[in-house]
């Protein structure tokens, strides 16, 4: 195996967290010496994955965009490609690109306390490579990039047509005059829809259950107001907090008022769209799962002209020309897309071990979710669920420098999160009911019932946490090189 550098920091990914991370690691902790090891031959991650049609943010881009970079355009909601690029171009502008070495795909890390240090076991070109390092920052998201969920509906071997999963979407898939189901009702599903009913002879969208879906402008037009009137720098920092304030009102009225939520959220989709309510009624309460946004109301358009069609049913097995419903009804179809969700996986796939004990994540707690009980010198990029991804991407990021800063000026080279509270008084870090959540129970980490172990997908409330409070907090635990943290 092939020593490829010693580094302070080593961060694991490319994509909107890892260049969020280089940026603070630059502007904040000069001294650091850190490399970006990303395991494709691109930036962007997710933006760049992603190829399927319409893919798209579903959050606002004032705050999906970085707050050291002004996304300047007024669109609230972008496209895939503009995303990626606008990735790439801060990735360029930020001094981030000579940083960043592509096609290393690490595969174990390994944390040695007598030496206070991770050697990391990667793959590049096919040959093992190594890096050690004193903090490691995975930056990765939470998702399996190689495959997605993928059921094996019976008979499909005999369908006579395509069956596509969205992450793997072929580029030289012709939907035109076809007749296309989309299995799923999800975000991708949500998002699909529209762009394959512009083409396509007819979309039907075939869902097990409803998901709430509310509509909202492609534009911002008080943004763009603002952005006329207001220097540039004044009006991204106006916007982007009007859209925190907006979206956490959403949430909190969803938590309090869930029966009226309920109500306007199937309302407003119902007069849109002109369907049937029980297809758009949940069995759930609004944000037990995410919400899902319909740019312009897109989709719903597409089910009130008739491009687009809902069946709520339950799927028995393909069948050479389509699919047989548990209700009896066959759904002809020359194209079946299976947008049944994503597969989590947390640090990429990556094996974790502590002085030669492998790290079972799902026994550990969440420390403010960005580090795990009991694992030295590690930090993880997560974002919200109930708000944009940045927002506590750039959280954690500024908080690793702190660590790192802090550590550098005390001379003490381990910090590590201790849980000492009983492992009763804990829940699972995703407070959803989403497939995707439950799916991944058993590989997830756990929070617990009060701060810093309590996870709050309220960024306010994280501003507190993670950029006024004290790093010695009793909870996170200093010490030099051969010390025990104490």
């Amino acid at each position: 195996m092939t020593d490829t550098g010693d580094f302070d920091v080593v961060v694991v990914g490319a994509g909107l967290s890892g260049v969020a991370a280089a940026h603070y690691l630059r502007t904040r902790c000069p001294r650091e010496r850190f490399v970006i090891l990303e395991g494709r031959d691109a930036i962007g991650g997710t933006w760049d994955l992603f190829r399927y049609p319409g893919v798209r943010s579903d959050s606002d881009m004032f705050t999906l965009g970085y707050s050291f970079r002004p996304w300047t355009s007024d669109a609230a909601i972008a496209q895939g490609a503009d995303i990626r690029d606008y990735i790439r171009d801060t990735a360029r502008a930020e001094g981030v690109l000579p940083h960043i070495r592509f096609g290393h795909r690490v595969q174990a890390a390994h944390w040695d306390s007598s030496q206070a240090q991770w050697t990391l076991e990667a793959e590049s070109g096919g040959q093992p490579v190594r890096f050690t390092c004193r903090f490691v920052f995975f930056c990765s998201g939470y998702y399996d990039y190689g495959r997605g969920h993928d059921p094996e509906f019976p008979g499909r071997d005999q369908f006579r047509g395509r069956i596509v999963h969205p992450q793997q979407w072929p580029q030289d898939l012709d939907c035109a005059g076809k007749r296309v189901v989309v299995i799923g009702s999800g975000a991708t599903a949500v998002t699909l829809l529209p762009a394959l009913a512009a083409q396509a002879r007819h979309v039907t969208l075939l869902q097990r259950s409803p998901s709430y879906i509310i509509a909202i402008p492609g534009r911002d037009a008080v943004g763009r107001a603002l952005q006329s009137v207001l220097p540039r720098k004044l009006a991204y920092w106006l916007i982007r907090w009007k859209n925190i304030a907006l979206s956490t009102l959403l949430f909190q009225l969803s938590r309090r008022r869930p029966a009226a939520m309920r109500r306007w959220l199937v309302r407003q989709a119902q007069q849109r769209s002109g369907v049937e309510e029980r297809h758009l009624q949940p069995q759930y309460d609004p944000w037990d799962q995410r919400l899902c946004v319909d740019p312009d109301a897109g989709m719903l358009r597409a089910l009130r002209t008739g491009r687009a069609s809902i069946v709520t049913d339950q799927i028995e097995g393909f069948t050479p020309q389509g699919l047989r419903l548990a209700s009896g009804q066959e759904l002809p179809a020359d194209i079946v897309v299976t947008a049944t969700g994503l597969r989590l996986q947390m640090f990429g796939g990556t094996r974790l071990t502590v002085d030669g004990d492998p790290v079972q994540v799902a026994g550990r707690l969440s420390y403010k979710g960005m580090m795990l009980s009991g694992v030295p010198n590690l930090a993880m990029s997560m974002g919200y669920t109930n708000a944009s991804w940045t927002l506590k991407c750039e959280l954690i990021a500024r908080q690793v420098c702190r660590i790192l800063n802090q550590m550098r000026a005390t001379g003490e080279a381990v910090c590590v999160p201790v849980y000492e509270g009983s492992a009763a008084d804990t829940r699972p870090a995703l407070d959803l009911t989403s497939g995707y959540v439950q799916r991944a129970a058993d590989h997830l980490p756990r929070q617990g019932t009060r701060k810093p172990w309590r996870i709050h997908q309220n960024y306010l409330r994280d501003l507190l946490a993670l950029k006024f409070a004290p790093l010695r907090d009793g909870a996170l635990r200093f010490a030099r090189r051969g010390e025990t943290a104490r």
